[in-house]
Parts: C-alpha cells; sequence; structure tokens
C-alpha cells in the first residue's frame, strides 16, 4: 500500500515509514524501501530528514504525539488514581489488534536501538518517561513507596505487551492489567486508616 499521494513528501515518507517499521522492524527498513513506498524522490528524505536514523527518531516522536492524545482523550472525566493509571493498560488492549499483535513500538525500538544515547534510545525514553509521570501524577504524593508502586506497574506493563507480540492475543496485557489493579488495589488498602 502505497502512502497517500495527496501528502506532502516528509508526511508520505512518516507515513510509509511508520507503516514499513511496524511491519518489519527497523532496521531490515531500508532507505530505498521507505522512498518507493512513498512515492518520492531520494532527495526528499534528505531534505526532510536529513537521514534514516532522523526519519526513525520522527516517527517516534510522531508516534509519541499521538500516544498523547489518545490517553488525554481517554482519561477526560476519569478521576484521579488507580483508573487513570489502568487506563494505559486500556488503550494498549484496544490498540493490539490494531497493531496487529506486533507489540509495542518503542519496546521495538528500544531491543533495535539498545545504546543509551543513541537519538532513538531518547525518543523512547522520552515516551516512557512521559508515561511514567501520567502515572505518578495520576497516583498523587504517596511518599517513597510511589515510585517502587510505578516501577511494579512499569514491569506488569512492559511484560504484558510483550506477551502479546509471543502470544498473538490480547491475553497477556489484559493479565497484565488485572494484576496491575490488583497491586493498586492493595496499595490503596494498606494506606486506608483501619
Amino acid at each position: 500500500m502505497a502512502a497517500r499521494p495527496s501528502l506532502r513528501p516528509a508526511d508520505r515518507l512518516l507515513e510509509a515509514a511508520t507503516r514499513l517499521f511496524a511491519l518489519h522492524g527497523i532496521h531490515t527498513v531500508g532507505i530505498d524501501q521507505i522512498i518507493a513506498a512513498a512515492g518520492v524522490a531520494k532527495s526528499s528524505l534528505y531534505q526532510a530528514f536529513g537521514s534514516k536514523e532522523a526519519l526513525v527518531v520522527a516517527y517516534l516522536e510522531h508516534q509519541d504525539a499521538a500516544d498523547r492524545a489518545a490517553y488525554r482523550a481517554a482519561v477526560t472525566g476519569v478521576h484521579a488514581g488507580a483508573e487513570r493509571v489502568l487506563t494505559s493498560f486500556d488503550l494498549a488492549i484496544a490498540g493490539a489488534g490494531r497493531r496487529s499483535y506486533r507489540g509495542c513500538l518503542y519496546l521495538n525500538a528500544a531491543t533495535e536501538f539498545p545504546e543509551a544515547g543513541h537519538p532513538v534510545a531518547e525518543a523512547v525514553e522520552t515516551h516512557r518517561a512521559w508515561v511514567r509521570a501520567r502515572w505518578s501524577e495520576a497516583l498523587g504524593d504517596r511518599g517513597p513507596e510511589r515510585d517502587s508502586l510505578i516501577e511494579r506497574i512499569q514491569i506488569l506493563y512492559d511484560g504484558g505487551i510483550a506477551g502479546v507480540k509471543c502470544a498473538r492475543s490480547t491475553a497477556p496485557i489484559v493479565l497484565a492489567r488485572a494484576m496491575a489493579a490488583e497491586l493498586l488495589d492493595a496499595d490503596v488498602s494498606h494506606k486506608t486508616p483501619r
């Protein structure tokens, strides 16, 4: 499927890269493949992005912006607390099938670019830090235990999404959500005076 010709070349490149990276991974997709799918001249890639690496970063930043907007829309009217944290799991559950059970694009990118300080790794960490900040914000001030709780929820979330890719099913992220809900309920119960 070719990129939509009505889009600017930079947008066509980004659309094509997004589709190809999701299907085949970042390293296996070559510049020529992206250019052909976008239906643009090679010079368009260099004029718009400068390099494939910069296109990969733009792809991650574009997805991050879309994910932030989806989260903001999903938590509208949801009170702070566990339900806002669990909204991230709900979005992952809803998106798994649309992405053909290919897992998390950020975890996939982190696997392909494991070097700390690499621009792709930094784009991944920017997204992950934003997610953790929203969870922290949702949970409010719970003292030093909050960071530990968020770390455990992150492990459940990452494991659930990785499991989706292996199982080709939403079952792992659904289970991870249930486990996170139990963890959050236990945390609230522990803090409630008796």
